[in-house]
Protein backbone atom coordinates (compact mmCIF):
# COMPACT_ATOMS: atom_id res chain seq x y z
CA UNK A 1 0.00 0.00 0.00
CA UNK A 2 2.88 2.24 0.72
CA UNK A 3 3.88 2.21 -2.93
CA UNK A 4 0.37 4.03 -3.82
CA UNK A 5 0.26 6.70 -6.27
CA UNK A 6 -0.59 10.26 -4.43
CA UNK A 7 -3.94 11.65 -3.93
CA UNK A 8 -4.92 14.04 -6.58
CA UNK A 9 -5.37 17.73 -5.19
CA UNK A 10 -8.00 19.05 -3.09
CA UNK A 11 -9.31 18.64 -0.30
CA UNK A 12 -8.33 15.08 1.33
CA UNK A 13 -10.11 13.14 3.77
CA UNK A 14 -8.52 11.63 6.71
CA UNK A 15 -6.58 8.58 6.04
CA UNK A 16 -7.95 7.09 9.08
CA UNK A 17 -11.70 6.63 7.07
CA UNK A 18 -10.38 4.81 4.27
CA UNK A 19 -8.23 1.96 6.27
CA UNK A 20 -11.76 1.72 8.53
CA UNK A 21 -13.84 1.06 5.55
CA UNK A 22 -11.03 -1.13 4.09
CA UNK A 23 -10.98 -3.43 7.39
CA UNK A 24 -15.13 -3.39 7.69
CA UNK A 25 -15.21 -4.45 4.36
CA UNK A 26 -12.10 -7.15 4.63
CA UNK A 27 -14.68 -8.64 7.58
CA UNK A 28 -17.51 -8.67 6.04
CA UNK A 29 -15.77 -10.68 3.12
CA UNK A 30 -14.53 -12.98 5.10
CA UNK A 31 -17.72 -14.09 6.66
CA UNK A 32 -19.42 -14.77 3.40
CA UNK A 33 -16.66 -16.69 2.05
CA UNK A 34 -17.11 -18.69 5.27
CA UNK A 35 -20.25 -19.03 5.32
CA UNK A 36 -20.20 -20.42 1.64
CA UNK A 37 -17.47 -22.74 2.12
CA UNK A 38 -19.47 -24.23 4.78
CA UNK A 39 -22.33 -24.53 2.57
CA UNK A 40 -20.09 -26.11 -0.08
CA UNK A 41 -18.82 -28.37 2.65
CA UNK A 42 -21.89 -29.71 3.90
CA UNK A 43 -23.07 -30.56 0.32
CA UNK A 44 -19.62 -32.75 -0.29
CA UNK A 45 -20.29 -33.96 3.02
CA UNK A 46 -23.31 -34.79 3.94
CA UNK A 47 -23.98 -36.44 7.84
CA UNK A 48 -23.99 -40.05 7.58
CA UNK A 49 -27.87 -41.21 8.08
CA UNK A 50 -28.33 -42.67 12.19
CA UNK A 51 -27.27 -46.47 12.66
CA UNK A 52 -30.66 -48.05 13.22
CA UNK A 53 -31.19 -49.40 16.91
CA UNK A 54 -31.92 -52.81 17.70
CA UNK A 55 -35.78 -52.72 17.02
CA UNK A 56 -35.68 -55.25 13.58
CA UNK A 57 -37.35 -53.86 10.81
CA UNK A 58 -40.66 -54.85 10.34
CA UNK A 59 -43.12 -56.10 7.46
CA UNK A 60 -45.51 -53.48 7.11
CA UNK A 61 -45.41 -51.96 3.67
CA UNK A 62 -48.73 -49.34 2.72
CA UNK A 63 -46.27 -47.10 0.92
CA UNK A 64 -46.81 -47.27 -3.18
CA UNK A 65 -43.47 -49.50 -3.69
CA UNK A 66 -40.10 -48.71 -5.50
CA UNK A 67 -40.11 -44.95 -5.41
CA UNK A 68 -36.74 -44.52 -4.23
CA UNK A 69 -35.96 -43.89 -0.76
CA UNK A 70 -38.58 -45.03 1.84
CA UNK A 71 -38.77 -45.72 5.35
CA UNK A 72 -39.14 -49.02 7.36
CA UNK A 73 -40.02 -48.04 10.65
CA UNK A 74 -38.26 -44.62 10.75
CA UNK A 75 -35.44 -45.86 9.11
CA UNK A 76 -34.74 -44.51 5.80
CA UNK A 77 -34.60 -47.38 2.96
CA UNK A 78 -33.07 -46.78 -0.94
CA UNK A 79 -35.10 -48.98 -3.08
CA UNK A 80 -32.08 -50.16 -5.56
CA UNK A 81 -33.60 -50.47 -8.81
CA UNK A 82 -36.60 -47.68 -8.64
CA UNK A 83 -40.08 -48.89 -9.97
CA UNK A 84 -38.62 -51.17 -12.88
CA UNK A 85 -38.56 -54.65 -12.49
CA UNK A 86 -35.58 -56.03 -10.62
CA UNK A 87 -33.74 -59.49 -10.20
CA UNK A 88 -32.55 -58.78 -13.49
CA UNK A 89 -28.66 -58.10 -12.38
CA UNK A 90 -26.22 -60.12 -10.40
CA UNK A 91 -25.43 -56.56 -9.28
CA UNK A 92 -27.39 -53.50 -8.15
CA UNK A 93 -27.06 -50.80 -5.54
CA UNK A 94 -23.52 -51.55 -4.71
CA UNK A 95 -24.00 -55.09 -3.68
CA UNK A 96 -22.99 -58.21 -5.92
CA UNK A 97 -24.47 -61.66 -5.61
CA UNK A 98 -21.78 -64.57 -5.77
CA UNK A 99 -23.18 -67.89 -5.71
CA UNK A 100 -20.92 -70.76 -5.19
CA UNK A 101 -22.75 -73.75 -7.16
CA UNK A 102 -25.36 -72.64 -9.93
CA UNK A 103 -25.19 -76.34 -11.10
CA UNK A 104 -27.33 -78.48 -9.81
CA UNK A 105 -28.30 -82.69 -10.20
CA UNK A 106 -31.87 -82.86 -11.25
CA UNK A 107 -34.07 -84.35 -8.48
CA UNK A 108 -31.35 -84.86 -5.53
CA UNK A 109 -31.01 -82.66 -2.38
CA UNK A 110 -28.13 -80.18 -2.80
CA UNK A 111 -26.98 -77.41 -0.78
CA UNK A 112 -27.34 -73.53 -2.33
CA UNK A 113 -24.32 -71.33 -0.80
CA UNK A 114 -24.10 -67.46 -1.43
CA UNK A 115 -22.72 -64.58 -0.54
CA UNK A 116 -23.88 -61.00 -1.12
CA UNK A 117 -20.85 -58.19 -1.25
CA UNK A 118 -20.10 -55.24 -1.35
CA UNK A 119 -18.49 -52.58 -3.47
CA UNK A 120 -15.00 -53.51 -2.05
CA UNK A 121 -16.15 -56.92 -2.50
CA UNK A 122 -16.65 -57.39 1.48
CA UNK A 123 -19.31 -60.02 2.72
CA UNK A 124 -21.85 -58.34 4.07
CA UNK A 125 -22.87 -59.77 7.40
CA UNK A 126 -25.58 -56.88 8.28
CA UNK A 127 -29.17 -57.12 6.98
CA UNK A 128 -32.16 -55.84 8.29
CA UNK A 129 -35.22 -57.74 9.07
CA UNK A 130 -38.48 -57.23 6.45
CA UNK A 131 -41.00 -59.57 6.31
CA UNK A 132 -39.88 -61.30 9.75
CA UNK A 133 -36.55 -62.76 7.62
CA UNK A 134 -33.17 -61.04 6.70
CA UNK A 135 -33.16 -62.77 3.17
CA UNK A 136 -35.75 -64.23 1.11
CA UNK A 137 -34.79 -66.51 -1.74
CA UNK A 138 -36.82 -67.07 -4.44
CA UNK A 139 -35.83 -70.26 -6.86
CA UNK A 140 -37.73 -70.65 -9.99
CA UNK A 141 -37.68 -71.91 -13.85
CA UNK A 142 -37.73 -69.95 -16.76
CA UNK A 143 -40.93 -71.30 -17.76
CA UNK A 144 -41.74 -69.66 -14.73
CA UNK A 145 -42.72 -73.19 -12.87
CA UNK A 146 -41.14 -75.14 -9.87
CA UNK A 147 -41.46 -71.91 -8.12
CA UNK A 148 -40.05 -72.29 -4.13
CA UNK A 149 -39.66 -69.66 -1.79
CA UNK A 150 -36.91 -70.18 1.05
CA UNK A 151 -35.10 -68.68 3.81
CA UNK A 152 -31.50 -69.37 3.93
CA UNK A 153 -29.12 -69.39 6.91
CA UNK A 154 -26.08 -66.74 7.31
CA UNK A 155 -22.71 -67.96 8.77
CA UNK A 156 -20.73 -65.67 10.75
CA UNK A 157 -18.69 -65.12 7.41
CA UNK A 158 -21.85 -63.76 5.48
CA UNK A 159 -22.20 -67.61 3.37
CA UNK A 160 -25.99 -68.03 3.05
CA UNK A 161 -26.90 -71.38 2.82
CA UNK A 162 -30.28 -73.49 2.16
CA UNK A 163 -31.24 -76.74 1.02
CA UNK A 164 -32.09 -77.40 -2.56
CA UNK A 165 -33.47 -79.46 -4.90
CA UNK A 166 -34.68 -78.51 -8.56
CA UNK A 167 -36.86 -81.12 -9.96
CA UNK A 168 -37.03 -80.93 -13.40
CA UNK A 169 -34.27 -80.64 -15.96
CA UNK A 170 -33.84 -76.83 -17.80
CA UNK A 171 -32.91 -73.38 -16.70
CA UNK A 172 -33.50 -71.81 -13.58
CA UNK A 173 -33.21 -68.52 -11.90
CA UNK A 174 -32.60 -67.59 -7.68
CA UNK A 175 -33.13 -64.02 -6.52
CA UNK A 176 -32.06 -62.97 -3.69
CA UNK A 177 -34.60 -60.37 -1.88
CA UNK A 178 -32.76 -58.24 1.42
CA UNK A 179 -32.18 -54.94 3.10
CA UNK A 180 -28.60 -54.45 3.39
CA UNK A 181 -27.39 -52.11 6.30
CA UNK A 182 -23.96 -49.94 5.39
CA UNK A 183 -21.71 -49.29 8.17
CA UNK A 184 -22.93 -45.71 8.50
CA UNK A 185 -26.09 -47.38 8.78
CA UNK A 186 -27.99 -46.55 5.68
CA UNK A 187 -30.13 -49.35 4.26
CA UNK A 188 -30.28 -50.34 0.59
CA UNK A 189 -33.42 -52.62 -0.20
CA UNK A 190 -32.04 -55.20 -3.24
CA UNK A 191 -33.30 -57.87 -5.31
CA UNK A 192 -30.59 -59.57 -7.16
CA UNK A 193 -30.77 -62.31 -9.56
CA UNK A 194 -28.32 -65.24 -11.09
CA UNK A 195 -28.82 -68.47 -12.93
CA UNK A 196 -28.90 -71.68 -12.20
CA UNK A 197 -28.63 -75.08 -14.43
CA UNK A 198 -30.10 -78.72 -14.06
CA UNK A 199 -28.74 -80.73 -16.61
CA UNK A 200 -30.58 -82.80 -18.67
CA UNK A 201 -33.66 -82.70 -21.52
CA UNK A 202 -35.54 -79.55 -21.26
CA UNK A 203 -38.97 -79.27 -22.55
CA UNK A 204 -40.20 -75.70 -21.75
CA UNK A 205 -44.32 -75.70 -20.57
CA UNK A 206 -46.38 -72.96 -21.61
CA UNK A 207 -47.64 -70.34 -19.80
CA UNK A 208 -51.12 -70.96 -18.57
CA UNK A 209 -53.92 -69.11 -19.75
CA UNK A 210 -54.78 -66.02 -17.34
CA UNK A 211 -57.31 -66.73 -14.73
CA UNK A 212 -58.71 -64.84 -11.52
CA UNK A 213 -59.37 -67.35 -9.51
CA UNK A 214 -57.92 -70.79 -8.99
CA UNK A 215 -57.50 -73.61 -6.50
CA UNK A 216 -55.03 -75.36 -4.30
CA UNK A 217 -55.34 -78.22 -1.90
CA UNK A 218 -59.07 -77.81 -1.73
CA UNK A 219 -58.78 -74.17 -1.76
CA UNK A 220 -60.38 -71.45 -3.66
CA UNK A 221 -58.04 -68.42 -4.49
CA UNK A 222 -58.86 -65.66 -6.19
CA UNK A 223 -57.92 -61.90 -7.18
CA UNK A 224 -59.97 -58.74 -7.76
CA UNK A 225 -57.90 -55.85 -9.16
CA UNK A 226 -56.80 -54.89 -12.69
CA UNK A 227 -52.56 -54.44 -12.40
CA UNK A 228 -51.76 -51.76 -14.79
CA UNK A 229 -48.11 -50.75 -16.13
CA UNK A 230 -46.65 -47.88 -14.58
CA UNK A 231 -49.52 -47.49 -11.85
CA UNK A 232 -49.65 -48.64 -8.05
CA UNK A 233 -52.99 -50.87 -7.94
CA UNK A 234 -54.40 -52.69 -5.07
CA UNK A 235 -54.94 -56.29 -5.85
CA UNK A 236 -56.93 -58.19 -3.42
CA UNK A 237 -57.10 -61.54 -2.92
CA UNK A 238 -59.50 -64.01 -1.07
CA UNK A 239 -59.28 -67.43 -0.38
CA UNK A 240 -62.20 -69.53 0.88
CA UNK A 241 -62.72 -73.34 2.05
CA UNK A 242 -66.18 -75.27 1.54
CA UNK A 243 -67.75 -71.84 0.83
CA UNK A 244 -66.60 -69.72 3.99
CA UNK A 245 -63.40 -67.46 4.33
CA UNK A 246 -60.61 -69.39 5.30
CA UNK A 247 -58.86 -68.73 8.63
CA UNK A 248 -55.60 -67.09 7.19
CA UNK A 249 -52.92 -67.14 9.41
CA UNK A 250 -49.90 -64.50 9.87
CA UNK A 251 -46.75 -65.78 7.65
CA UNK A 252 -43.67 -63.59 6.81
CA UNK A 253 -45.29 -60.30 8.85
CA UNK A 254 -48.71 -61.08 7.06
CA UNK A 255 -51.91 -62.42 5.91
CA UNK A 256 -50.19 -63.76 2.70
CA UNK A 257 -47.01 -63.13 0.23
CA UNK A 258 -46.78 -62.02 -2.79
CA UNK A 259 -44.35 -62.34 -5.85
CA UNK A 260 -45.12 -61.56 -9.26
CA UNK A 261 -42.49 -62.38 -12.11
CA UNK A 262 -42.21 -61.01 -15.86
CA UNK A 263 -42.36 -63.75 -18.59
CA UNK A 264 -39.44 -63.29 -21.03
CA UNK A 265 -36.81 -61.73 -18.95
CA UNK A 266 -37.88 -62.89 -15.78
CA UNK A 267 -38.38 -59.41 -14.29
CA UNK A 268 -38.75 -59.51 -10.55
CA UNK A 269 -41.88 -57.31 -9.08
CA UNK A 270 -41.63 -55.57 -5.49
CA UNK A 271 -45.11 -55.95 -4.22
CA UNK A 272 -45.95 -55.19 -0.84
CA UNK A 273 -49.08 -56.01 1.60
CA UNK A 274 -51.54 -53.98 3.08
CA UNK A 275 -53.77 -54.92 6.29
CA UNK A 276 -56.30 -57.42 6.27
CA UNK A 277 -59.60 -55.79 5.44
CA UNK A 278 -61.81 -58.79 6.40
CA UNK A 279 -60.90 -62.34 7.02
CA UNK A 280 -60.42 -64.68 4.51
CA UNK A 281 -58.54 -61.59 2.43
CA UNK A 282 -55.49 -60.20 1.65
CA UNK A 283 -54.67 -57.15 -0.12
CA UNK A 284 -50.97 -56.04 -2.19
CA UNK A 285 -49.98 -52.79 -4.14
CA UNK A 286 -48.93 -53.87 -7.41
CA UNK A 287 -46.67 -51.94 -9.64
CA UNK A 288 -46.42 -53.40 -13.11
CA UNK A 289 -43.43 -51.89 -14.80
CA UNK A 290 -44.10 -52.03 -18.55
CA UNK A 291 -46.72 -54.38 -20.30
CA UNK A 292 -46.57 -58.13 -20.88
CA UNK A 293 -47.16 -61.82 -19.38
CA UNK A 294 -46.86 -62.11 -15.68
CA UNK A 295 -47.20 -64.93 -13.06
CA UNK A 296 -48.11 -64.21 -9.30
CA UNK A 297 -47.34 -66.78 -6.65
CA UNK A 298 -49.32 -66.16 -3.75
CA UNK A 299 -48.14 -67.61 -0.01
CA UNK A 300 -50.77 -68.24 2.30
CA UNK A 301 -50.72 -70.55 5.70
CA UNK A 302 -53.60 -71.85 7.19
CA UNK A 303 -53.45 -74.29 10.16
CA UNK A 304 -49.38 -74.11 9.95
CA UNK A 305 -49.14 -75.04 6.31
CA UNK A 306 -48.05 -72.67 3.78
CA UNK A 307 -49.76 -73.31 0.26
CA UNK A 308 -49.12 -71.64 -3.18
CA UNK A 309 -51.75 -70.57 -5.40
CA UNK A 310 -50.52 -69.07 -8.84
CA UNK A 311 -51.97 -66.79 -12.03
CA UNK A 312 -50.95 -65.80 -14.81
CA UNK A 313 -52.22 -62.24 -16.11
CA UNK A 314 -51.35 -59.69 -19.34
CA UNK A 315 -50.84 -56.54 -18.15
CA UNK A 316 -51.30 -54.31 -21.26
Amino acid sequence: MSAAAAPPAGPAEPAGVDQSTLRLALVVGGLVLAVLLGFGLGRLNPPPTAAPGTAPVTAGHTHAPGTGAHSHDGADVTQAGGADAAGLSISSGGYTLAPSTVEFPVGRAGELRFQIRDEQRRPVTRFAVVHDKPMHLIVVRRDLTGFQHLHPTMAADGTWSVPLTLPQAGAWRMYADFTAVADDGRQTAVTLGADLAAPGPYAPRPLPAPATSTTVDGFTVGYEGTPKAGETVPVRFTVRTGGAAAALEPYLGSYGHLVALREGDLGYLHVHPGPQAEPGSVTFWMTAPGPGRYRMFLDFQVGGVVRTAAFSLTVG
